[in-house]
């Protein structure tokens, strides 16, 4: 077991997360969901998950957009991925500590053009400081008002509706996830909002067109003798 601080680790992963181009909500819905297994498991040095539940606990719909972000958290240094072949086993799973000095990720050097030669080291110790002198600039359990969160969706090409919809959930429940859970990082919560809005987007119109078709079938055997 290791000897993990919880709210130092999330403030130091999230702070690396707002740095990180590279990144998506899906792969932070996917680290935050490592991270409540992890937590569950009373943070081991590895422990092992089953896709099927990790997706349903990340909201991720897509096999292919599960396996892709994974990967690349695998390769960015975010987690150790050891993927398994055998379904009753599960992949293997090793968690950095980045609540502490030595909690370190890798990123890209722009002048190698992304490649994996010429990386930096970078350190989390003197963000984290930053934190405890500057906590009214870099406080993230939530927004200061709504033109806050405006600006941030449509940062994110999201419109100032969906921000206020975000806004007015939050604002009701206390900034709490599922109205227990106090939120550690509100934009990535927006985050996975997004990601969950766009899922429901593709699905309303995946029945749209389904509908649009059930509609375009006649019957080729009209009886005209029926009433209309």
């Amino acid at each position: 077991m290791e000897n993990i601080n919880y709210i130092k680790h999330l403030n130091g992963v999230f702070l690396l997360f707002s740095k990180d181009g590279r990144l998506n909500p899906t792969h932070i819905s996917i680290y935050v969901a490592l991270f409540q297994f992890w937590n569950n498991y009373h943070f081991p040095k590895d422990f092992y998950v089953n896709r099927d539940e990790l997706m349903q606990f990340a909201k991720i719909g897509s096999k292919t957009t599960y396996h892709k972000c994974i990967k690349e958290l695998h390769h960015w240094k975010y987690i150790v991925y050891e993927p398994s072949h055998n379904p009753f086993h599960g992949s293997k799973i090793k968690m950095f500590n980045f609540g502490t000095s030595d909690g370190q990720v890798l990123y890209p050097n722009p002048n190698n053009n992304g490649t994996s030669n010429g990386q930096a080291l970078v350190s989390i110790n003197k963000p984290l400081q930053t934190i405890k002198n500057n906590t009214n600039e870099t406080k993230l359990d939530q927004p200061k008002n709504q033109n806050e969160v405006i600006s941030f969706f449509e940062k994110e090409h999201w419109s100032a509706l969906e921000a206020k919809k975000f806004f007015n959930h939050y604002q009701g429940i206390g900034w709490r996830v599922g109205g227990k859970t106090k939120i550690v990082d509100w934009k990535a919560t927006a985050r996975n909002w997004m990601l969950k809005a766009e899922e429901l987007k593709a699905e309303k119109t995946e029945v749209e067109a389904s509908q649009q078709m059930d509609n375009l079938k006649t019957s080729t055997h009209k009886n005209y003798h029926e009433p209309l």
